[in-house]
């Protein structure tokens, strides 16, 4: 009797081997609210936080996060394990994670992009990600949503990348944090003044 290509044949030592991301160092690409949430999260997992931000946070803040910071993007890039993209996209950061930058990231590097999908090259990580030079990518967000490239859904299946459906959000306290927030925006509006979270042109 043949096996099932499925069955399970035992256990072996480099059997479905993962990366210890101890001691690894987490690139973050914007610094902001959010960004600073993932580093205190990811500190807590023993990661080595860095971070680019168009502006240097107050050495206080980088203390409490450990956090060391690079000016220069391409440099951070070349040296990190693990890229967490946190930026928002306006016209300045459109691709900022181009073709060429992402050619700097060593071969065993990870991407993570939880913030816009334009804010990163996704052809050109497609093609990374095929040929082998990098070692994976989580997405939750995609340059042209709620289209999902279709080499990206061919590399998910192979395992070279992970996908969602812009989710990132998806619990009851955040859903219930977004209602107060436009509760509070459109009261604001009412009374005369200026909304806390506007949308400006340039964000669009």
């Amino acid at each position: 009797m043949v096996p099932d290509e499925h069955e399970w044949n035992g256990w072996s030592p480099t059997w479905m081997l993962g990366r210890r991301i101890w001691g690894k160092r987490l690139g973050i690409v914007g610094m902001g609210r959010i960004g600073q949430a993932v580093a205190r999260r990811a500190k807590a997992f023993g990661l080595s936080i860095h971070y680019h931000n168009r502006k240097r946070l107050p050495s206080t803040v980088e203390d409490q996060l450990e956090a060391t910071y690079w000016e220069s993007l391409d440099q951070m890039l070349a040296r990190m394990d693990i890229v967490s993209v946190n930026c928002p996209h306006t016209p300045a950061t459109y691709h900022l994670l181009s073709a060429r930058r992402l050619k700097l990231l060593k071969r065993d590097a990870y991407v993570v992009n939880t913030a816009r999908g334009e804010v990163v090259d996704e052809g050109a990580l497609a093609r990374m990600l095929e040929a082998g030079e990098l070692a994976g990518a989580a997405l939750d967000v995609f340059e042209n949503e709620p289209a999902v490239n279709p080499k990206l859904v061919r590399l998910a299946r192979q395992n070279k990348v992970v996908l969602l459906p812009h989710l990132g959000s998806a619990t009851i306290e955040g859903r219930v944090d977004m209602g107060e927030k436009v509760i509070v925006n459109i009261k604001t509006f009412m009374d005369g003044h200026r909304p806390p979270d506007r949308v400006l042109p340039s964000m669009l």
